[in-house]
């Protein structure tokens, strides 16, 4: 065991005990997406692909989901609309609206991301044991809960 491992949970901030094991996945997902010729993605772009609905959603709904800027989300949703990824249609609620909605290479690459954090999930149960890894399920599911009620 390193020195590292040694360190009391409650010795750490809080936010650094959930950002180690996010930047070890997007590390992961990120490898993953470029081996399957998808290398041009970057962490930013996930802002559009983690807030969109199967039906597709309007970009000012995606931004204010993501909690950045209008600009900031149409910057994302155009490019990645030339990369093929999205596709921009008329809303049918409201002709003047439009809807950003995957397309089959946008849904190839969702595809890609949860094959990718099954595998990684399945790592952390055999380093965890089941056992842990059901309990951190539980309580990041409780802790959610709590913060969204």
């Amino acid at each position: 065991m390193s020195k590292r491992n040694k360190v009391k949970p409650d010795e750490h901030i809080l936010i650094s005990l959930f950002y180690t094991p996010y930047l070890a996945l997007n590390a992961q997902i990120f490898q993953g997406l470029a081996e399957a010729g998808h290398s041009e993605l970057r962490p930013a772009h996930f802002s559009v692909f983690q807030h969109l609905v199967p039906e597709g959603s309007r970009a000012t709904d995606l931004a204010e989901r993501a909690q950045i800027t209008k600009q900031s989300m149409g910057y994302l949703v155009e490019a990645l609309e030339k990369q093929g990824y999205v596709e921009q249609v008329a809303d049918p609620t409201d002709r003047r609206a439009r809807l950003v909605r995957l397309t089959e290479r946008g849904k190839a690459v969702n595809r890609v991301a949860e094959e990718i954090l099954k595998q990684a999930e399945a790592e952390w149960t055999k380093k965890l044991g089941k056992n842990k890894m059901q309990k951190l399920r539980h309580l990041l599911t409780d802790l959610a809960g709590e913060i969204n009620s």
